[in-house]
C-alpha cells in the first residue's frame, strides 16, 4: 500500500509544476480584424489587434490568406516598409491600425467586395497558427475602438 503513494505524490508533483510552467506560455489571440474594401485590382490592407496574455513574448512570423500574397508592414517616420516578423510582447499588443503596422494584400486573386471575409493565418513563433476570419468594411470605414 505504501508504494503506491510514492508515485501518485511524484506524479502530482509533476503535474503541478506543468500547470506552473503554462502561465509563463505566450498565449495569443485577434480582435478587431477587418479589411477597407480595396480601391486597387490588385492591392489591399488588412488591420487587427494581437494580444497576448501570456508571460513570454512571442513573434508574429508569416501571413498568408486565400485572396493572394500577405505581408506585414510597419510605419516608421512615415515610411513603410515590410518586415519579416513583428514582436508580440507578454501581456502585451501588436496593433495593426491604418497609419501604422498593417498586413499589404498584394497579387490579388479577386478583388474582395464590402461584405465579404477574407480568411487569414496568422503564424507565431510560440503559439502556431491562428486563423482569422476578417471581414470586409467599406473603404472609408474608421473602426471606434480607434485602430
Amino acid at each position: 500500500m505504501r508504494r503506491a503513494v510514492v508515485p501518485v505524490a511524484v506524479v502530482t508533483g509533476v503535474l503541478i509544476l506543468a500547470g506552473c510552467g503554462s502561465e509563463d506560455a505566450a498565449d495569443v489571440s485577434v480582435s478587431g480584424a477587418y479589411m477597407p474594401q480595396p480601391v486597387s485590382d490588385s492591392m489591399a490592407a488588412g488591420y487587427l489587434t494581437v494580444t497576448n496574455k501570456g508571460g513570454t513574448k512571442d513573434e508574429l512570423t508569416s501571413v498568408t490568406s486565400d485572396v493572394g500574397e500577405v505581408t506585414a508592414h510597419e510605419t516608421v517616420g512615415g515610411s513603410m516598409q515590410q518586415v519579416e516578423d513583428l514582436a508580440v510582447p507578454a501581456h502585451g499588443q501588436l496593433v495593426f491600425k491604418s497609419g501604422g503596422n498593417h498586413l499589404m494584400f498584394d497579387k490579388l486573386k479577386r478583388k474582395p467586395k464590402q461584405g465579404e471575409t477574407v480568411t487569414v493565418k496568422l503564424r507565431f513563433a510560440e503559439s502556431g497558427t491562428v486563423t482569422v476570419r476578417m471581414p470586409v468594411k467599406p473603404a472609408t470605414y474608421t473602426p471606434k475602438t480607434g485602430h
